[in-house]
């Protein structure tokens, strides 16, 4: 063993008793250089992000006008923003490239590219004086479609503290937003079903081979006995049952136009038709669609369509009348998606991606059906409904309007797709702020990296 004892820097250089110098010296470039390398790669990695950053900032904010504008327009505009958002990136000789197509749906392709000048790597024996980056970003929003059913409470109560007004509002500035998010026709098709006890399906369909007239002619038609006439009509009056001469039903041309629900379970049918969507078929009829002359029908729902002038009109023109039952508004906007009925929905596209999302918006609990008066039943049979369509893969957002100091509906909560996607109101005003939050979820670009 050799001990050194060294009195001043000099000595501690030239001694070469035990010491590792001699072997650290000639390595000091290579660490040194080891170390920059990893101080350059990491602030071009951040440089980098910056930059897919900014390439999707510019997509998103490009893309509402792309359809619009030129190629020389698009390529300014987008210029202009990404430079601005590049700014103190710490990037030069930054470029962009923007191109919008509608092969395969409407796209907004954007790549840009930069370097980064190094501060250790451009020593010898490296001597890379910058880093490359680059990247792209792509916006597509006719590659996903939409189909959205409004399931919408007409019933009596939305008379009260403004709440079918604030809803006909927040419905209209629902439709320009969807109507908006479409490029072209068919990109979005929405379908508008008015619910209270029944729904409407069109008293001009009274020949279709989908209706059941078993209960409406029972109720709906002329008792003849000792001389006299008596009229029946399911508001009052004689009815079949209780016709002790001839019973006459009334011309199905007088039908009014409403739908009251399927067979359920405990009741005439042994299945659940009430809360599927199986297609109606005169084999079978308990599948079929059962009239009925409620004397609180509300407007005509309408299927999916991109008119929307006309879907304002509707909107405009529902009034507040009846009881609730929000099983059967969900199980025909469930319908609406599907078609069946007087309901016809469009092929859908191999080409496209599609998202269908029903919104189901209430202010009361249920009071009624055909099958049930109390609550719970009527609860227990909306449930089922809300599992089918969830599973079917359908986005379901449940709204109650809670201004009658009414317990929070567990069911709605239960219905919907996820905590997220129901909502608790408490004024008319907040349907249309839900509204709007809603449409924006729904209608949202989607960058695609």
């Amino acid at each position: 063993m050799s001990i050194c004892i060294l009195s001043n820097a000099k000595r501690f250089l030239q001694n070469t008793c035990g010491s590792v110098l001699p072997i650290f010296v000639p390595l000091l470039p290579i660490l040194l250089a080891i170390v920059g390398m990893a101080v350059d790669y990491s602030r071009a990695s951040m440089a980098s992000a910056k930059l897919q950053a900014a390439l999707d900032a510019t997509a998103l904010a490009i893309a509402p006008n792309a359809p619009s504008l030129s190629a020389s327009q698009l390529t300014a505009q987008a210029s202009t923003y990404f430079s601005e958002l590049l700014s103190n990136a710490g990037v030069a000789n930054s470029t962009i490239n923007i191109s919008y197509s509608t092969t395969n749906g409407p796209q907004v392709l954007v790549s840009g590219s930069a370097i980064v000048k190094t501060l250790f790597l451009g020593m010898p024996p490296i001597n890379m004086t910058a880093i490359n980056i680059a990247s792209s970003s792509t916006i597509t929003w006719g590659a996903s479609r939409l189909r959205v059913a409004l399931v919408l409470d007409n019933t009596g109560s939305m008379a009260d503290y403004g709440k079918l007004t604030a809803l006909k509002t927040a419905t209209q500035n629902l439709l320009t937003q969807l109507q908006t998010a479409a490029v072209n026709n068919g990109d979005v098709y929405v379908s508008i079903i008015p619910f209270v006890k029944d729904v409407n399906a069109g008293s001009a369909n009274y020949n279709a081979n989908w209706i059941d007239w078993t209960d409406w002619d029972a109720n709906n038609g002329t008792c003849a006995a000792s001389g006299y006439h008596h009229h029946g009509g399911g508001g009052g009056g004689a009815t079949k049952a209780t016709c002790s001469g001839t019973w006459t039903p009334a011309a199905h041309s007088t039908w009014n136009g409403c739908i009251t629900d399927r067979g359920a379970t405990n009741a005439p049918s042994p299945d659940n038709y009430d809360t599927n969507v199986v297609a109606p078929t005169t084999a079978i009829t308990a599948t079929l669609f059962p009239a009925e002359q409620y004397g609180s029908c509300p407007l005509q729902l309408t299927g999916l369509s991109y008119n929307w002038s006309a879907m304002s009109t509707l909107v405009n023109q529902m009034t507040p009348n009846g009881n609730t039952n929000q099983e059967i508004g969900l199980v025909w906007g469930w319908q609406s998606l599907v078609g069946g009925g007087p309901l016809t929905a469009p092929a859908m596209d191999p080409n496209f991606q599609y998202n269908q999302v029903i919104i189901l918006l209430t202010d009361g609990l249920n009071t009624q059906d055909r099958w049930y008066t109390d609550e719970a039943s009527i609860d227990a049979r909306q449930q089922m409904t809300c599992n089918n369509v969830k599973t079917a893969g359908i986005t379901l957002y449940t709204v109650q309007v809670n201004t009658g100091g009414d317990p929070t509906s567990t069911l709605l909560q239960n219905c919907a797709t996820d905590s997220g996607k129901f909502f608790l109101l408490t004024s008319a005003s907040e349907i249309i702020t839900t509204f709007n939050t809603i449409g924006t979820k729904i209608s949202k670009l989607r960058i695609a990296k």
